[in-house]
């Protein structure tokens, strides 16, 4: 089985790829839309400026293709800003559309804490979670964010599988379908980041 890590000229690659070498997957960097096209699976991960990946996803001509292979049910993981991007905007870059593939907007963090959210932070989890089977409802992932969607409660369209309580509570896991998507770091979260990444690659395969 090969991953496809959509490759849009920033993000944590190589830790991402690491972790996927790690469990014996071999992995591929897809940075043009006929590599999207033709992807068995998707990885977008994703660290820095939202209106940085969004702008590179057009300059790239990127947008169509990642749509259109999420739509025709391509396992897809998004990782921080990956999660971030399928939602229709965001206030970190105001005058970008995001995928539009789910509901909602992401917001600052809000409240007296201190930005980025920076470390290790547990998990409030909900039933029903496929990337977080075997995974103990309490456990601790590595966070770096100073964005994140807000938890409005149950959102049929949404389907929030986990959430994270850090000024205010969030998006932490967000699955539908084949699309998968989780604000935390999982290639930086130690043996259950590698839990989710196993999870994830047992569905996609």
């Amino acid at each position: 089985m090969k991953i496809s890590l959509l490759d849009y000229g920033a993000g944590n690659l190589p830790s991402v790829e690491r972790a996927l070498q790690r469990l014996g997957i071999q992995t591929e960097r897809v940075s043009t839309s006929d590599g999207v096209a033709k992807a068995s699976a998707l990885i977008l991960p994703g660290v820095g400026h939202y209106g940085a990946l969004i702008r590179a996803l057009d300059r790239d001509g990127l947008r169509q293709s990642l749509i259109a292979a999420i739509q025709r049910s391509v396992p897809f993981l998004g990782i921080c800003l990956g999660l971030q991007a399928l939602f229709q905007n965001s206030e970190e870059a105001p005058d970008l559309q995001g995928l539009e593939i789910l509901p909602g907007s992401v917001r600052v963090l809000s409240g007296a804490v201190k930005l980025p959210h920076m470390g290790w932070d547990q998990l409030q989890a909900k039933a029903g979670s496929r990337l977080l089977k075997g995974i103990d409802p309490g456990a601790y992932f590595y966070f770096a964010h100073s964005y994140a969607v807000p938890y409005r409660g149950k959102e049929p369209a949404l389907q929030t599988r986990a959430t994270c309580l850090y000024g205010g509570e969030f998006v932490a896991v967000t699955e539908k379908e084949t699309i998968f998507a989780v604000q935390f770091h999982p290639e930086k979260s130690g043996d259950v980041g590698q839990r989710v990444l196993e999870n994830f690659l047992r569905i996609a395969a």
